[in-house]
């Protein structure tokens, strides 16, 4: 997620990835540049405390006592000054309004908690509570911390964030040229008809290494906000093709189903997000993710692709005509063999398109085998 991709508010929390997608939205709108996030600031560096919840409806009111409605527009000055009186405040989730100030919350005393000071206490049962996250800013501590669904997330300064995200950037750099090097090595074995599971295994391991590291950089470039644009651009450079990749090498290579053993692309794509990082470093692990036995005889049998992955590079060719050309022919090997007036004989596939395909596939083989021979 993009810093200049936020969504308008945080929201409410909901189950599983909306639980997550609450967590990037709330740290989204608490980011650097951001109103609230100067306002919190402001709170901090005048030694005052706050207890803020990012949202209003029944359930936040049944929690509310004592202090005054205001409804009147959200600024950075009207936090800080209202942040002087004891009690919480009340914002809209959309942040563009304070709702109430000076309120006590009476939360559900029974909801587990393990904070220890009472507007920590407060802050986290009120996000169980009413889903709506929770900022908490402590005086003592000299320090912000959100609280999603009960999750703690303390908000660093950027100079933090951005020493931890270039690691994290070098080491996805790293990841990413030892991926082109396995991918470019098994595009030039999947023309000489040369593939082992061991081949397709490296590959796929390489990819879900790589998505993961990015996946955390973009954690990092959420809570950077605006001054995270730089790091934004490079992460997206650097995984371009990434994700599309991913699928293509399952599509290519997810084994045929059998009586005992099926295994669909979602299933296959699925598995792999769901090992551990332990798990991602065995191959025999990654082999089963993707259908296959996982035993040493099977990472070192032989196996064809069916063409997905080769035809994607061929510029210009919708998604449906490599569909038919794929079912039509069944294999890469047979569509590397395929004249122009084959290729012409799948629906949709006239003579122009085919001259296209057939170039296409010769250079893209020419390449691969000079890649790996020169």
């Amino acid at each position: 997620m993009a810093a200049n991709d936020r969504a308008s508010g945080p929201g409410r929390a909901g189950g599983g990835s909306g639980s997550d997608g609450l967590m990037r939205a709330s740290l989204s709108a608490v980011a650097p540049g951001t109103a609230l996030r100067d306002g919190l600031e402001r709170v901090l560096r005048g030694n005052t405390g706050g207890l803020i919840v990012l949202g209003m409806d029944k359930t936040v009111e049944s929690m509310c006592t004592g202090g005054f409605v205001l409804d009147v527009e959200f600024t950075a000055t009207r936090l800080r000054e209202l942040c002087k009186l004891d009690g919480a405040l009340i914002i809209d989730k959309d942040v563009t309004k304070i709702v109430r100030a000076g309120v006590q919350l009476y939360p559900d005393a029974s909801i587990p908690t393990e904070e220890t000071g009472t507007r920590h206490r407060t802050a986290q049962r009120v996000s169980i509570q009413s889903g709506f996250p929770v900022v908490s800013v402590s005086q003592s501590m000299r320090l912000i911390a959100l609280y999603v669904g009960g999750e703690r997330r303390v908000l660093e300064e950027s100079g933090a964030i951005l020493s931890r995200a270039n690691q994290a950037l070098a080491t996805l750099e790293r990841y990413k040229l030892r991926l082109d090097e396995v991918a470019g090595t098994l595009s030039a074995l999947e023309i000489e008809d040369l593939v082992t599971v061991r081949d397709v295994t490296a590959v796929s391991q390489r990819l879900e290494m790589v998505r993961r590291i990015a996946t955390e950089i973009a954690e990092y470039v959420v809570e950077l906000g605006t001054d995270g644009r730089l790091l934004s651009l490079q992460l997206d450079e650097l995984i371009a093709g990434v994700e599309p990749e991913r699928e293509l090498v399952v599509r290519d290579y997810v084994p045929e189903p059998t009586a005992k053993r099926t295994r669909t692309v979602p299933e296959a794509l699925s598995e792999l997000d769901s090992l551990t990082h332990a798990e991602l470093l065995e191959l025999p692990i990654v082999a089963r993710a993707l259908g296959y036995s996982g035993s040493p005889e099977t990472l070192d049998s032989a196996v064809s692709p069916r063409g997905y992955r080769l035809l994607a590079k061929v510029p210009r060719l919708p998604g449906a005509i490599i569909e038919r050309l794929v079912d039509h022919f069944g294999g890469l090997q047979k569509l590397l063999a395929a004249s122009v007036d084959d290729l012409q004989t799948v629906d949709g596939v006239g003579e122009a398109r085919a001259r296209s395909v057939r170039e296409g596939l010769s250079r893209l083989a020419e390449s691969s085998i000079l890649e790996r021979y020169v």
